[in-house]
């Protein structure tokens, strides 16, 4: 373990940054003493901005996106196609979505996906809240974007089974080969999937 050299508190400050995504211990090291040299520009604006969204963030009590309000500016938001609803395994993806700007529709945050040898099953996640308002009279499509791994498909399949009875159209995102993507560099799961979704030109 390396030693220390700054007090407890620049230690502490340190230690927090490295549990951030994408941050290591030297990155950590390195964001920290770019925020002491700017303390006033960005250490003082960042802890209140910290302070304030621990006081106001609330998890929507329609989609389970996060906000300062509960319906979320997503939901809240009368220009969305109300007929559409995505649904999605976590915030991030969401966001992800929301940043690429492919779809005006609204949102459902599962909280992840099942996975039974991690102990997690429908009950822990918000699938009745889905199957709910799947069967709203003005909903008529569910888009499943979730994960192409084997949790995120048994997910897909476990919830299309679940809204069989629902007057919506279940549909889930193309998988295959992405935009720019060259043949000879991608898995045979990939190639296979795109094989398989082909469409006409």
């Amino acid at each position: 373990m390396p030693k220390a050299v700054a007090g407890p508190e620049i230690e502490r400050l340190i230690q927090l940054l490295a549990r951030l995504p994408g941050l290591g211990p030297r990155s950590a090291r390195r964001a920290a003493l770019h925020l002491i040299k700017k303390r006033e520009q960005l250490m003082a604006p960042l802890a209140s901005a910290v302070t304030t969204a621990m006081e106001k963030i609330e998890i929507c009590r329609v989609c389970g996106n996060i906000d300062t309000k509960s319906p979320c500016t997503v939901c809240t938001d009368d220009k969305r196609d109300q007929s559409m609803i995505v649904v999605v395994a976590d915030v991030a993806d969401l966001w992800a979505l929301e940043r690429a700007a492919a779809l005006n529709a609204r949102y459902h945050v599962l909280g992840g996906t099942l996975s039974p040898l991690d102990g997690v099953g429908p009950q822990d996640l918000s699938i009745d809240a889905l199957v709910a308002r799947a069967h709203d009279t003005t909903v008529k499509e569910i888009i499943l974007a979730l994960n192409a791994t084997v949790d995120g498909q048994t997910t897909a399949h476990y919830i299309t089974d679940l809204l069989r009875d629902a007057n919506v159209a279940v549909t889930r995102l193309a998988h295959g080969v992405p935009v720019g993507g060259e043949l000879d560099y991608l898995d045979d799961g990939t190639l296979t999937a795109a094989m398989r979704a082909r469409t006409p030109l």
